[in-house]
């Protein structure tokens, strides 16, 4: 069995490429799940006769436990092969859509989706733990940006096909057309990707720490779906509470045990803590935008699901034409400035939207959507790859799986959090999705909401995340001049990459 530990592929390379085309394709059926599902709500709803909340659960039930168990995940890939255990997740994740596809009821449907979630977190944090073992330390940003793009692609086209399949052979293809898709990742990876693992990883597994972090994620998420429909009930509040005590023992968990999920020592970076903040405040912006914009082009606008998905195609086309050299770009210039510009542009595409209401049609697209989604896209590939390829280079290359890991699941957590709060704050009722004139009103209160936690986390960028672009380039966590934490100096190999980007 192959080693990849040492770094040595060329994204150029025909390994290179197989090793691309795999975690892509793995990792775009976890994306294109979470993305997919908006567009097929309002008929998941009608046909299955649910509410608001049923529908929450419907996307969340995914989030949850992808969010809960990612981190065990990346954990498990480090320990006894990333390829192995993303291999798994694969095949998890397809019998788990099989389930989907079949389901008679919403109960069905949302404990198969739990069970989606928990393949994802298998695959996720394999995919680019993968890539950033396996990679020349010079081809690295390249392979995230195109891992990325590629990957972005996935979860942007998700509303167009979704849309496709909910107006032609039906909403439950959404979830059949991932059983393809695995048929191609799976013989790809067993014949061409090679294993990689953490030399150093040992000890057992921390699952009382993920019990703890998925238990606490559920209970703060029931609260919130179930405020509007029970209210300040004995079971919503203790609930809640329930949720921030667990929260508390997972930290207080974490912090005392001597083999962690979440090792503090990974937060000494301060680069790293910072940019899994930012990420926190863009994918709740991004969550929260991409549930509620599906259905208000379809309620609200009068689109089919088609028309809806459609209509957010350029973001796909922008994200597949720049991504890379977006990744690039950040390479050489630092993270800095991607990180703050990128969301800010993303929130004035998300403000933009603000103008698709009752009167917008299919006729008025070019003058009511294409603006916003434009904005929103070019913010999106401006963001996405340096923040992914920020994350990593502020670890060393055997802690990958971790702290691919810890970002997901700070994304997922965010969107988790962002689809359970929004309509609650927004004050949307249980039947709000199938009146247009209330929806509509709704999302005008929940937008701006959205573009503000962008502006925090551009705001956040700015404030903490370094302007020198050798932090984008391979800094250890433990680098003083750049992440100010003393340590051993770096192994020549990640020196000479540090300076391969021109300082």
């Amino acid at each position: 069995m192959t080693d990849a530990a040492d770094g040595a592929i060329r994204v150029a390379s025909p390994a290179g490429r197989w090793i691309v085309l795999t975690t892509v394709l793995g990792s775009s059926m976890a994306l294109l799940d979470s993305t997919v599902i908006n567009v097929a709500l309002p008929r998941i709803g009608e046909d299955l006769d649910t509410d608001l909340a049923a529908l929450q659960w419907t996307v969340n039930a995914y989030m949850l436990t992808l969010a809960g168990l990612i981190l065990l995940g990346g954990a498990l890939g480090d320990r006894f092969g990333r390829r192995r255990v993303f291999v798994i997740g694969v095949v998890w994740f397809a019998v788990a859509s099989l389930l989907c596809g079949l389901a008679p009821n919403a109960a069905v449907l949302i404990a198969a989706r739990a069970l989606q979630g928990v393949g994802g977190a298998l695959l996720t944090p394999g995919s680019l733990a993968l890539i950033q073992a396996s990679f020349h330390p010079d081809d690295r940003a390249r392979a995230v940006g195109l891992w990325s793009g590629l990957g972005g692609v996935g979860a942007a086209v998700g509303p167009f096909v979704g849309g496709w399949l909910v107006d032609g052979p039906g909403w439950r293809w959404v979830f059949l057309l991932n059983l393809p898709l695995a048929a191609v990742c799976l013989p790809v990876a067993l014949r061409h990707v090679p294993e990689s693992r953490d030399p150093e990883a040992h000890g057992r597994f921390d699952v009382l720490g993920a019990a703890l972090a998925a238990l606490a994620l559920a209970l703060v998420t029931y609260a919130l779906i179930e405020v509007p429909v029970q209210g300040a009930s004995a079971t919503v509040v203790g609930a809640a509470i329930g949720g921030v005590l667990l929260g508390v023992a997972f930290v207080q968990v974490e912090r005392h045990r001597a083999d962690p999920m979440v090792p503090p020592s990974i937060f000494a970076s301060r680069q790293f803590t910072a940019v899994n903040i930012v990420t926190f405040c863009v994918y709740a912006a991004l969550g929260g935008f991409f549930f509620l914009s599906a259905i208000q082009l379809q309620v609200v606008a009068g689109y089919s699901a088609l028309g809806a998905g459609t209509a957010l195609l350029p973001t796909t086309v922008l994200m597949l034409l720049f991504s890379a050299s977006a990744g690039d770009l950040g390479r050489r210039i630092g993270p800095r400035i991607p990180l703050t510009v990128g969301p800010l542009l993303a929130a004035a595409g998300m403000l933009l939207f603000l103008r698709v209401g009752p009167g917008a049609s299919l006729s008025s697209y070019f003058q009511d959507v294409l603006p916003a989604v434009l904005v929103l896209g070019i913010g999106m590939v401006i963001l996405v790859a340096p923040l992914t390829a920020t994350v990593l280079a502020a670890v060393e290359t055997g802690r990958a799986g971790l702290a691919s890991g810890i970002n997901n699941a700070a994304a997922r957590a965010a969107g988790l959090l962002a689809v359970a709060a929004l309509p609650l704050l927004a004050g949307m009722g249980p039947e709000a999705y199938r009146d247009a004139g209330e929806f509509a009103a709704t999302f005008r209160r929940a937008m701006p909401m959205c573009a503000g936690l962008l502006v925090a986390g551009s705001v956040i960028a700015w404030s903490t995340v370094r302007t020198t672009p050798e932090a984008a380039r391979g800094c250890r966590p433990e680098c003083t001049t750049h992440c100010g934490v003393t340590a051993p100096p770096l192994e020549p190999e990640r020196r000479t990459a540090g300076r391969a980007g021109g300082t």
